[in-house]
């Protein structure tokens, strides 16, 4: 994969950035009294967060991916 060594660094520091940030706001959502009913059971709040953090690891982790596949070119 042919990408200039900038364009490279950046979507590696992109892609490590997404999984350092999104794993502490879901330790936050967690610890939000709105994540879970009187029962203790997921309300739709946490559902929709662990969905949003989910798919947003799994793009950080391919962002990064491709990065260090272009420096690897």
């Amino acid at each position: 994969m042919q990408l200039p060594l900038f364009a490279a660094w950046v979507l590696i520091l992109a892609g490590v950035w997404s999984l350092v940030v999104w794993p502490q706001f879901l330790k936050r959502v967690m610890k939000d009294p709105r994540a879970r009913d009187a029962a203790g059971k997921a309300t739709k709040f946490l559902t929709v967060h662990v969905v949003l953090v989910s798919i947003s690891m799994v793009l950080g982790a391919a962002t990064a991916v491709i990065g260090v596949m272009g420096l690897l070119g």
